[in-house]
């Protein structure tokens, strides 16, 4: 795991002081998005199939900061669609990393090397912009339905690296991918490119989806991660996952969904249950936790989580088992 020492020691105290008060439910990273509007129509994801009326509306910074503060999480991943369009997306970012909470701006980096010089942000120890890539310039290409995104997406992280920022990637696996396709890309962005750090997941089955046909299933997704993490590659590459984590994905160990770990917040409020998922809205997060019944979720509950094996899920899971043995801290904190 190649997530920052000061950042490991501040979530440990975190959960640490959850376990203290004896609180059975909290947010470990926030899905915040302020907006569902996107300058990319990618046929694999359901988060921009919403009326014009609301895909123009943008979320007050002020709305964002409450929510934030009310949940307490010490982690806030900004998504959407695409955050670089809402006009107050830096004044979101440093009101965030002015109360210490690591901010991850997630962007398909087609619209940043055009705004970057617009945008007053500063490289800081909170702060990383988290570019999707869902493999090499074809593969990327074919993701997001549009050619020359992959060669641009490129030029917008060198410039990003050369502006001092720190610099993740997130990509998403189908069933058009081979063990082979994903070490490709994870090496030529660990090795090549050089980012930060490397996350991974299967693909979840949006029902708004335009493409249907390409999620993976559970045998599927642990075949396909058995083989490209063999030989050693999961220990070399720079990746932001715990390992008892990346074990789920291999099928070597198996998980309960703890979707309250990393809840969504839109424009709509609080999504239950999670950020895939949307069975109505909470106005404040006690009441997201109070009145879900979290036990009606997750695969052999639900038929909707049936292949789900996204991080958002199952990665707050793997956190909270790793924190409960000393064996599985011990193996986290040398990244095995």
């Amino acid at each position: 795991m190649s997530m920052p020492w000061h950042q490991s020691l501040r979530i440990a105290r975190y959960l640490l002081a959850q376990k203290l008060r004896r609180r059975s439910k909290f947010p470990l990273i926030v899905e915040l998005e302020p907006l569902f509007a996107c300058n990319l129509g990618c046929p694999g994801c359901g988060k921009i199939q919403h009326p014009a009326s609301v895909l123009k509306q943008r979320m007050p910074v002020e709305q964002a900061i409450n929510a934030i503060e009310e949940c307490g999480a010490p982690m806030v991943s900004i998504a959407g669609g695409e955050p670089l369009m809402h006009p107050e997306i830096d004044t979101m970012v440093n009101e965030l990393v002015r109360r210490k909470k690591y901010v991850f701006l997630c962007t398909n980096a087609a619209l940043l090397r055009r705004k970057i010089d617009k945008l007053d942000l500063r490289p800081s120890r909170y702060f990383a912009f988290a570019v999707h890539v869902d493999g090499l310039r074809e593969r990327h290409d074919t993701a997001v339905a549009k050619e020359g995104v992959f060669d641009e997406v490129m030029e917008a992280i060198a410039e990003l690296q050369r502006r001092g920022f720190r610099v993740t990637t997130n990509t998403t696996v189908f069933n058009t991918d081979t063990p082979q396709t994903l070490i490709d890309v994870l090496d030529f962005l660990n090795d090549d490119v050089g980012v930060d750090e490397m996350m991974v997941s299967p693909a979840y089955a949006y029902e708004k989806a335009p493409d249907q046909e390409h999620f993976l299933g559970v045998q599927e997704t642990r075949e396909l991660f058995r083989k490209a993490f063999a030989g050693g590659n999961r220990k070399r590459w720079r990746l932001n996952h715990s390992p008892l984590f990346l074990d789920f994905l291999e099928g070597k160990v198996d998980f309960g969904c703890t979707a309250w770990g990393v809840p969504s917040y839109s424009l709509f409020g609080w999504q239950k249950p999670c950020y895939l998922m949307s069975d109505g809205y909470a106005s404040t997060y006690a009441e997201l936790v109070e009145t879900t019944d979290w036990e009606s979720y997750g695969r052999g509950r639900d038929p909707r989580c049936a292949n789900c094996m996204a991080h958002c899920g199952y990665e707050p899971t793997a956190v909270l088992a790793t924190l409960g043995s000393l064996k599985e801290s011990l193996r986290a904190a040398k990244g095995l």
